[in-house]
């Protein structure tokens, strides 16, 4: 447990793929931003894909305008979306792997195998005022890469442990909890700071919110979800109670 503030982004990418679903302006990403920001959320975040999937470019545009809390611009290492960043300037950038087939982010970035180039990639956001974040597994292979990049804060990929708890692997989900322990916790030594997210609902955020050097938890699926059954506000103030508790 720490006394540490623990922050919240809300990932609003989902709202998007409802609207793109029927192919109008409803509902609208911005709107949900809006709105939790009022619920609690410390910052938001959008994963701008190179497939424009969900979140759009006019998205981006517009959330730059209308946010009073900090944009997590989530990336693809692409000269296309190094551009746009560097048009905008978001207070963060989130590096993440990314891949056409896939449903959602899979797993984390590959980092140690390509950090000459993502040490050139990552340096003009830095130069502009980014903050960069690299989204990877809890390996300490790839943690030690990226901060050898210049990366200043990395984001734990969490979704291995949620799967097994969502399956019933109890030992499972207890390994990959241990290993996002002792990683967060190694991370913090080599002077980064630690993110986590993907996957993380009711049921699994209290163990991932109690580690002390964990300094935010990015949520987005299962809120936009749970928002469906008692409304945008009610679902993240729940998770905000959560994460709090957790930490006291």
């Amino acid at each position: 447990m720490s006394d540490t503030p623990l922050r919240l982004g809300v990932n609003i990418d989902h709202v998007a793929t409802v609207r793109n679903a029927r192919g109008g302006a409803y509902p609208d990403p911005l709107r949900a931003a809006r709105l939790a920001e009022e619920a609690g959320a410390d910052g938001i975040t959008a994963h701008l894909r190179e497939d424009r999937r969900h979140i759009s470019d006019a998205d981006i545009d517009g959330l730059m305008e209308v946010l009073s809390v900090p944009l997590n611009f989530e990336m693809a290492a692409t000269d296309e979306m190094q551009k746009i960043a560097l048009r905008h300037k978001p207070h963060a950038v989130c590096i993440v792997p990314e891949k056409r087939e896939e449903r959602t982010t899979e797993g984390g970035l590959e980092v140690a195998r390509e950090e000459n180039r993502l040490a050139h990639f990552i340096a003009p956001l830095r130069d502009v005022g980014c903050r960069v974040s690299i989204f990877i597994a809890a390996d300490p292979k790839q943690i030690e890469a990226a901060h050898r990049i210049g990366a200043e804060v990395i984001e734990l990929h969490t979704g291995a442990y949620c799967d097994a708890h969502a399956d019933g692997r109890v030992d499972d989900a207890e390994r990959e909890l241990e290993a996002l322990r002792k990683m967060s916790t190694f991370a913090h030594s080599l002077g980064l700071e630690v993110h986590a997210g993907h996957g993380l609902s009711y049921d699994t955020v209290q163990p991932v919110a109690a580690f002390p050097e964990v300094r935010e938890l990015n949520i987005g699926h299962f809120l936009i979800g749970e928002s469906i059954f008692r409304g945008l506000t009610p679902a993240i103030q729940e998770m905000r109670r959560l994460m709090d508790e957790a930490r006291q």
